[in-house]
């Protein structure tokens, strides 16, 4: 059996891990962190939720604790590239975590916050910078930060990035990095123009694969939906109802329909809040803190919150909207089943939505079970003609339904039953939105 004392790292690292309770390490960790170890760039493609932070967090420190030093000012040893405010709290927290008690410092800079206070964070130097491309790009033009002195780069979520047009900020970003330097990209995704993003800035990588890329964890169970557009608040309010206290991250395609949609639910009781990209950082992270607390039971997102989402706790993964791209789904539902957990992924498909739902299933190569309704047209992984007939019906797996269960997702699992269209309004309770 492997455990992390196998992987030649510190001692302090291999302490700090047994006080946080890392004993093994998981697949994607016990085969990246030797070969970073060695100093090779890295390819690594895993499932979300499998530890990917701890898979490049783990040998950027070992490589700072060897080679001690304090940093220059306006300068970095390591940088740490993702496309999202949240993904990147999240990395810094989870590498906070593993340098208690050094003298290594995490430095993070981001949209949304005050530039001339991370001007001055900067100032001091920093041992890993934590960063959005767009803000740091903000801080290299007004000279706030020097990155020559950067040896090792992690693009974390690289396929997200390309996503959101970051390509542009990294051609800028690279350039002025030091040389030689290490880079370690990864990714749950592997779009093709992740090939040219690998050659560009990896030096002969290893490529270390867990999975199939856009396969999404195994302990997942999903299900799809067939209704009408209008349907969908009835069908929502539907499964909430099933578990009033589980933690469910519920996904709209935008902005406005996020807001939209989490104030309809708190004017019917629910303990909702929303993120999205018209909140400021401050309402966000307040939001995600008390759902991360259990204060906040339903959270509304859009994709701005898929990468940047790791709590174990969450439930429910509900795609209220399909994506529009099929990769989105694949990240949108690993926000459960995280760190070897169960969890259930619930969508709903209207039938405008019927292309987007073929996509997904072609990229999964897989046929999501039917929860209720009758497939549309349209909706085969092969692209043929959709099966007829209606589905089983219900929301969230209950009790007394037959079958093995998944323990803590609201009893026990079998076939849902048939429901019928529940009253929007339900007696009020107090709600907490952020």
């Amino acid at each position: 059996m492997i455990d992390f004392s196998t992987l030649g790292l510190a001692p302090q690292l291999n302490a700090a891990l047994a006080a946080a309770g890392f004993k093994e390490p998981t697949p994607i960790q016990a085969k990246a962190v030797p070969l970073a170890l060695e100093g090779h760039d890295i390819l690594g493609l895993a499932q979300t939720g499998t530890g990917k932070t701890l898979a490049f967090g783990l040998p950027l420190i070992d490589s700072m604790l060897k080679q001690p030093g304090k940093p220059e000012p306006k300068t970095a040893k390591a940088l740490v590239l993702a496309p999202t405010r949240e993904l990147v709290n999240q990395i810094a927290e989870n590498l906070r975590g593993l340098t208690t008690g050094t003298q290594l410092k995490v430095a993070t800079v981001v949209g949304g916050q005050s530039i001339g206070r991370q001007i001055n964070l900067l100032a001091r130097g920093t041992d890993i910078l934590v960063a959005t491309p767009g803000r740091l790009i903000d801080l290299m033009d007004r000279r706030a930060v020097d990155l020559s002195t950067v040896t090792r780069l992690v693009l974390d979520e690289a396929d997200q990035m390309l996503d959101m047009g970051f390509i542009h900020a990294l051609r800028r970003i690279a350039p002025k990095l030091g040389t030689p330097r290490q880079t370690m990209l990864f990714s749950a995704t592997m779009p093709k123009q992740m090939e040219e993003l690998s050659s560009a800035y990896l030096t002969n990588p290893q490529k270390i694969q867990v999975s199939s890329p856009g396969k999404p964890a195994d302990k997942i169970t999903q299900s799809i939906h067939f209704l009408p557009k209008g349907e969908k608040p009835f069908k929502l309010r539907e499964i909430l109802s099933q578990d009033l206290e589980a933690l469910t991250l519920v996904f709209s395609r935008t902005k406005h329909g996020a807001e939209k949609l989490m104030k309809s639910l708190v004017a019917d009781g629910y303990n909702a809040a929303s993120i999205h990209g018209n909140k400021s950082q401050g309402q966000r992270d307040r939001a995600i803190k008390a759902f991360r607390d259990g204060t906040i039971t339903v959270l509304v997102a859009t994709d701005v919150a898929a990468r940047g989402i790791d709590i174990p706790g969450v439930a429910y993964v509900i795609n209220y909207d399909l994506p529009e791209v099929p990769d989105n789904y694949v990240h949108r539902i690993g926000r459960t089943a995280r760190a070897g957990r169960e969890g259930e992924a619930i969508a709903f498909c209207a039938p405008d939505e019927a292309d987007l739902l073929r996509q997904i299933q072609k990229l999964m190569k897989i046929d999501i079970p039917v929860g209720s309704g009758t497939p549309w047209m349209g909706t085969d992984s092969d692209g043929g003609a959709a099966r007829r007939g209606g589905g089983n019906g219900g929301g969230r797996r209950r009790s007394g339904g037959g079958g093995g269960g998944n323990k803590g997702f609201g009893g026990g699992a079998g076939k849902p039953g048939a429901s019928a269209k529940p009253k929007a309004r339900r007696p009020r309770r107090r709600s907490n939105a952020a």
